[in-house]
């Protein structure tokens, strides 16, 4: 049996210019001069849906009116859609403001409807919009129960799984709850039919011929009677989204739920196209026209591929809380610049204690993120020979790829302790001497290499060990006559 979860908004007019993260105060959304959506504070200063514009003046003129941008309500509709997509690939819209999962294949993973509703609705909430959710196993069943309100008899239970259950829920639900029998409730009213269970006793004859065939299709749609067709919302292939301030922004960290949104959005981009990014860019944009203030862009490296939201909003918080504005921020757009095929977890058996190599690269790139990227340093290696080459440090975050040459190097003896300088070493008996006659237990091992950067080194590589048993990493210069002996490393 299919399970689908219905997402309605009935907010989002008026949340897709004040998100519900906004400073909250008494906003009403015109639409036609009349009232279409209000917020909770206008509502309780008397403001009501329908109203014309002089009459909320009148009634509570503190109430900021705004006009209807449908441009802007498509935008807040994609981007719930798109954060949806790291559930089920299934994702469609619906009518009157609502969207539609099949989360027939994806539940188990989540653990369970109820579990995947808490996170669908953690996730719309942090968007900065409101949601009603319904459960059914149809799509229309789970779109009207997500439209049901409370009324004087108590709660309405939108989460069903059986189809008995389903339409005995269904029969309770006020007719007007169908577009298609909204355009004749005053018909349907005169008759006495008041819920979809009156509805469905009509002979359905007549009620076509009284109504239309839009009616009973859509009756049929919700009780499991007719199939369902929808076309699923698809990824694009790049990510790039902006997002307007709804006000003027001059301190960092007020950035951070606006850039949250974004990255909620490039989650479910990332999961529908089973990628993992490596590095993304948030850029700032400041004022345009004359006063124009060129975009501060805020760049992310990560040491491991991921698609993870908390971490990337964990990360994106450190680095907002260092950045110091040079103008006010009126917009924000988020890129995903590198990115990578998603790799499955993988778990050992007998995990190693301390953590995995994932967490100690998430530490690495909290780290980076909270002290700048020339702060934390990690060895990379180079293609050279050369030990006072070869090892050198750079950010973290930046991928190490080994050559052969460098797999290599792994079997020669090499100590830990590098040396910034080496140190001439003395000769007694024909031995480097190091606080005692230094004895050769291995080696050598030849460099010559450096003849292209005027850094030309010609030398034979022994490992030494002393009296007192200590080993040493020493090499003889053979650019000169006489045998010049250098310690270069010390072994542990």
């Amino acid at each position: 049996m299919r399970v689908w979860i219905g997402v309605y908004l009935p907010l989002i007019p008026l949340e897709a210019l004040r998100p519900s993260w906004c400073e909250q105060g008494e906003y009403a959304l015109i639409d036609n001069d009349r009232v279409l959506v209000t917020s909770a504070l206008a509502a309780r200063s008397g403001v009501r849906c329908g109203m014309r514009r002089g009459g909320v003046s009148a009634i509570a003129p503190e109430t900021t009116l705004l006009e209807r941008d449908l441009v802007q309500e498509q935008r807040a509709l994609d981007s719930v859609a798109m954060t949806l997509l790291q559930f089920t690939p299934e994702v469609t819209y619906a009518e009157g403001f609502a969207v539609l999962l099949d989360v027939t294949a994806s539940q188990r993973l989540f653990g369970g409807c109820h579990l995947l509703c808490r996170r669908l609705s953690a996730s719309i909430r942090a968007l900065g919009f409101t949601a009603r959710l319904g459960t059914a196993p149809t799509a229309q069943a789970a779109w009207l129960l997500a439209r049901s309100k409370s009324d004087r008899s108590g709660p309405v239970r939108r989460r069903v799984m059986q189809m008995e259950t389903m339409t005995r829920r269904l029969d309770r639900l006020p007719c007007s709850l169908l577009p298609a029998a909204d355009l004749h409730r005053d018909w349907l009213q005169g008759i006495g039919c008041q819920v979809l269970g009156d509805l469905r006793k009509l002979p359905r004859a007549g009620l076509q011929r009284r109504t239309n065939k839009d009616l009973l299709e859509a009756m049929d749609r919700a009780y499991g009677m007719a199939p369902e067709l929808f076309e699923w919302i698809k990824a694009p292939p790049v990510f790039g989204e902006r997002l307007e301030m709804p006000d003027r922004i001059e301190h960092a960290e007020a950035l951070l739920f606006g850039a949250q949104r974004l990255v909620l959005q490039m989650v479910g981009w990332l999961v529908a196209l089973q990628q993992a990014v490596s590095r993304f860019v948030l850029l700032l944009e400041h004022e345009r026209g004359r006063a124009a203030v060129p975009p501060t862009a805020i760049e992310i490296a990560l040491a491991e591929p991921t698609w993870q939201e908390e971490h990337l909003i964990r990360l994106l918080k450190e680095r907002l809380g260092r950045v110091e504005l040079t103008a006010p921020v009126i917009a924000i757009r988020l890129s995903a610049e590198t990115l990578s095929p998603m790799l499955p977890p993988t778990e050992s058996l007998f995990p190693e204690p301390g953590g995995s190599p994932s967490d100690y690269k998430r530490l690495l790139e909290l780290l980076v993120a909270r002290l700048g990227n020339d702060k934390v340093l990690a060895p990379i290696p180079v293609s050279d020979h050369r030990p006072e080459t070869c090892n050198r440090w750079g950010p973290a975050t930046t991928p190490c790829t080994k050559t052969d040459e460098d797999e290599d190097d792994e079997s020669a003896d090499r100590p830990f302790w590098l040396l910034a300088k080496p140190i001439p070493l003395l000769l007694r008996d024909h031995r480097p001497f190091y606080g005692s006659p230094l004895k050769l237990i291995r080696g050598p091992e030849r460099i010559e290499a450096g003849w292209w950067d005027d850094g030309l080194a010609v030398r034979d590589y022994f490992v030494a060990q002393g009296a007192e048993a200590a080993c040493y990493w020493v090499y003889r210069e053979r650019t000169q006559e006489e045998a010049c002996w250098y310690l270069h490393g010390l072994f542990a």
